[in-house]
Formats: C-alpha cells, structure tokens, sequence
C-alpha cells in the first residue's frame, strides 16, 4: 500500500476537523484502513475526495448527492482526470443554473434594497399591488418559474 495518512495528519493536510473527516467516513464519503490497533489510516488520494466533498457543500450540493457522485467512481484504482471530469460534467448544467441565478440576485438585489420599501406588497418599481401573489409564493422575480407541463 503506498503511505498511508493518520486522521491527524489528514485533518492537518485538507483543513477538515477530524470529528468531521469521521462523520465523512460514516456517511461513505471516504474509505479509511485500519491498523491492528483499530487505528483510521486514510490513503492520500483520499486527500482529493475530502476536497471534493468541501467543494460542492460550498455550492450547494448534499452529502447524499456527493456520495452517490463518489460511488460513480472506480473503487478498483485511483480516479483519473477524465473520471472526476465524467463526474463535474453530470453537475455542469445545475452549477450553471446556479450561477445565473446568483448573478440575478447579486443585480436585482441591489435594487430592491436601495429602494428602502423591502415590501413586495408595496412596491411600485417590481410588484404593483401585489399582483406576483397570483403566481404562487417565494421570490417570483428571481426564482426561475416552475415548468408546469414537467408535472
């Protein structure tokens, strides 16, 4: 086995407590060995799994989501680029969509804030009158509108 990571020194490297790295290894988010002592001994490419999971929480993504991700992977050898490529692609279209909607809130936000009323029931400028509330609840200006005919 090539040289293998004490928890510590897996929490040291990837910046992840190790209550934390635990709770990853529970979940089947990482594979630890154990040593005849019970002790964890964690692989360095689990290095890029721990970043990889740090990555899409930051984004959005759920643990269950990352670890039915990580399941797509070989568990036979280690990742290859085109694997972890084969992977971010299943997610591009979500991130995209979650950058266009970020970017709207960052424009429109300003707006709505700078106004000073914060009512979507009084607004003049974006909802007269309230007239949003017949199109269902939440922020209908900036959610994308649900597609009807996807029932």
């Amino acid at each position: 086995m090539q040289e293998s990571l004490t928890i510590g020194q897996l929490s040291a490297r990837s910046g992840v407590a190790p209550s934390a790295l635990r709770y990853y290894e529970r979940l089947g988010l990482l594979r630890a060995e154990r040593t005849g002592g019970n002790q964890r001994r964690y692989a360095r490419t689990e290095l890029r799994r721990v970043a990889f999971v740090r990555i899409a929480q930051q984004v959005g993504i759920s643990l269950e989501e990352i670890r039915e991700a990580l399941d797509s992977l070989p568990s036979s050898r280690t990742p290859t680029p085109d694997d972890w490529a084969a992977l971010s692609a299943a997610w591009r279209e979500r991130l995209d969509d979650k950058i266009r909607l970020l970017g709207k809130l960052r424009d429109e936000l300003d707006g709505c804030i700078g106004c000073g009323c914060l009512s979507l029931q009084r607004c003049r400028l974006y909802n007269p009158g309230d007239s949003l509330a017949g199109e269902g609840p939440g922020a209908r200006l900036v959610l994308p509108r649900p597609d009807v005919s996807r029932g």
